[in-house]
């Protein structure tokens, strides 16, 4: 048992040191209904291999400000930067990853709009999936998941106590928002990873796999709820991690 646990110790060791000497951090952007508390699990994965991981708090307020919040993570990041979003996240982080900063982009269910476009543009292509109908708004035209929304549609595959935290911490979206354009795609000029979920309730699955082709992306398809983040932190995180050792 001290061998194996001297082992483990120098292994650690020389992880950190080839992070000290190459660092790569990751920098999480969350999605509509949502906060940064989504990727706790996958937080939990990739700190145990010795990356810096910054999860953003979107304002969610409009494109702009979501991207200018981005960028202040990725500003605060040591060394190149892997830049994940999730659902409107990719939205940002189409805009976002024109940073030099950032050498590759990761999509989880996630829109991936081109120059002009947006990301009601991109769901418009394809027919309405079954969440989209009980999304609520409030007399100031923020859209929100009413908790019924979150079991039937966003989580489905979640626990039930997940379902409640979604639920009570999800961040309402200002509906313009949707309507806002990428002036510039980053996923022209940055390699890009996308993982699909198969079974999404909120943006079509055939979307996705439309989107992954269009970006050109090395693409993981799971047969997970929109938030595969939650409940198959596994899978997303070795597709992160592919980015960051650029495989």
């Amino acid at each position: 048992m001290k061998k194996l646990s001297v082992l483990t110790a120098g292994l650690l060791a020389v992880s950190a040191s080839v992070f000290a000497q190459n660092p790569t951090s990751v920098v999480l952007v969350h999605g509509a209904f949502a906060d940064g508390s989504s990727w706790n699990k996958v937080i939990q994965q990739l700190q145990k291999q010795h990356t810096e991981v910054i999860a953003v708090q979107l304002p969610l307020t409009s494109l702009k400000e979501d991207v200018a919040a981005t960028r202040r993570a990725i500003a605060r990041a040591h060394g190149d930067v892997v830049l994940v979003g999730h659902s409107w996240g990719g939205t940002v982080i189409t805009e976002a990853g024109n940073d030099a900063r950032v050498k590759s982009l990761v999509y989880v269910a996630a829109f991936a709009p081109d120059a002009g476009q947006s990301t009601a543009d991109l769901a418009g292509r394809y027919p309405s999936p079954p969440g989209s109908a009980d999304i609520a708004k409030t007399a100031d035209g923020y859209l929100y998941l009413p908790p019924a929304a979150v079991r039937q549609d966003f989580a489905p595959d979640a626990t039930a106590t997940e379902q409640q935290s979604i639920a009570a911490t999800q961040g309402p979206i200002k509906a313009s928002a949707f309507a806002e354009k990428i002036t510039r795609a980053a996923w022209h000029d940055k390699p890009s990873w996308y993982v699909v979920s198969q079974n999404d309730r909120m943006i079509n699955p055939d979307l996705e796999r439309a989107m992954a082709q269009q970006i050109h992306a090395k693409t993981t398809q799971v047969a997970a709820s929109h938030v595969s983040m939650v409940s198959q932190p596994e899978q997303v995180t070795r597709v992160i991690e592919q980015a960051v050792m650029g495989k």
